[in-house]
This record gives C-alpha cells, sequence and structure tokens, in this order.
C-alpha cells in the first residue's frame, strides 16, 4: 500500500497546522522548517497557494498524487460542487471514518488497522484504506481485535456525538455511516476552491 512515509513534523510545521494530529514538535517550533525557517518569507505566487492547499489536503488525508488526482477526476464528473464533492469522497474512505470513530488515534493508525484486518464492514473483513464507504453500511472492529491495546486507548473517554453524520453504538464496537457530510460540517481547515482551480489551469 503506498503511502507517505517521510517526516511529518517537517510537513505539518510547513503547513502550520498539526495535519498529521497532535504534534508536539509543532508546539514548539511553530515556524517552518529549515535553516531559514524562522525567517519572514517570500510572498508565495498564486500558485504556490493554490499548490499548497493541495498538498495539504492530500497529506491530511493520507493520499498520494495519483490517487488525489483520481479522486479529484471522479469528483469533477459528479453533480453537485467539485470541491466540495472532493472533500465527501475523501470523508466517505473507510480509513478516514475509522478515524472520525476514534477507532484510531490518527489516519496513519487507522491504514494500518485496517490493512491488518482488523476492521470489518457490514460483518465482514476489509483491508482496503481506500473504500468507499455508502450510507446505512457498518464499520467495526473485528471480533478478535476489540482488546488490541491501540483500539482500547484511542477509544477510551472520547465524545462520539461530535460528529453527526456518524453513530457510535459501544457495546458493539461499531458505527454507522448516516450519510455523507456537508462541507459546513467537515471540520478540515481545507480551501478546496484552489485546488479547484489549480486542477483547471
Amino acid at each position: 500500500m503506498a503511502r507517505y512515509i517521510g517526516p511529518k513534523s517537517k510537513i505539518a510545521r510547513k503547513f502550520g497546522e498539526p495535519i498529521f494530529g497532535p504534534d508536539k514538535v509543532l508546539s514548539k517550533k511553530n515556524y517552518a522548517p529549515g535553516m531559514h525557517g524562522n525567517n519572514r518569507r517570500r510572498k508565495s505566487s498564486e500558485y504556490g497557494i493554490m499548490l499548497a492547499e493541495k498538498q495539504k489536503a492530500k497529506y491530511t488525508y493520507g493520499v498520494l498524487e495519483k490517487q488525489f488526482r483520481n479522486v479529484f477526476e471522479k469528483a469533477d464528473s459528479a453533480p453537485g460542487i467539485t470541491g466540495e464533492v472532493l472533500l465527501q469522497t475523501l470523508e466517505s474512505r473507510l480509513d478516514n471514518i475509522v478515524y472520525r470513530l476514534s477507532i484510531a488515534p490518527t489516519r496513519a493508525a487507522a491504514r494500518q488497522l485496517v490493512s491488518h484486518c482488523h476492521i470489518v464492514v457490514d460483518g465482514k473483513v476489509c483491508n482496503v484504506p481506500s473504500r468507499i464507504i455508502k450510507p446505512g453500511q457498518i464499520i467495526g472492529v473485528r471480533e478478535r481485535s476489540k482488546s488490541l491495546e491501540v483500539i482500547q486507548n484511542s477509544l477510551a473517554g472520547v465524545n462520539h456525538s461530535k460528529y453527526s453524520w456518524l453513530e457510535w453504538d459501544e457495546s458493539a464496537m461499531a458505527g454507522k455511516f448516516m450519510n455523507v457530510p456537508e462541507r459546513t460540517e467537515i471540520p478540515e481547515n481545507i480551501k478546496e476552491q484552489l485546488i479547484v482551480e489549480l486542477y483547471s489551469k
């Protein structure tokens, strides 16, 4: 499974946001990486701003370039506002939903749980992190994986009502994907229109 394996703290510092989850380095060094990172930076070009927004979305959802482009092209041909459909599609990925349900502490951890066959969709094991989940489907923890420490720690003391499009059943350790979230419900700080403009050039 292709994934980004480079230095995550540097990427988070580049964008000034904890896009991979809580980042201790970012809290101490809230400026860009490199020997001149704390100095005033040159103003980015219009293209540079749009490119940075696309890169931020890619790193946030853990999607590589070719896969991200494919998701965009499908969103572009689908009915609705392209940028919103793009984010809604990314939010509907299995690894993202496992993360949103707090079964895993980060999206990277969620991808690993899915790849290692710890997650079931409608009762059947699924090891494809990029699978698009449809409204009404149930995402849960495999029976023999429910005692895993990483899952237990991630679920401890979590407020499962913060996402209106997900419904959590604590006794079954499973959540239902109620509906595709509206753009206003998606908490990520991404300017999706800039991504649309970048791909339109």
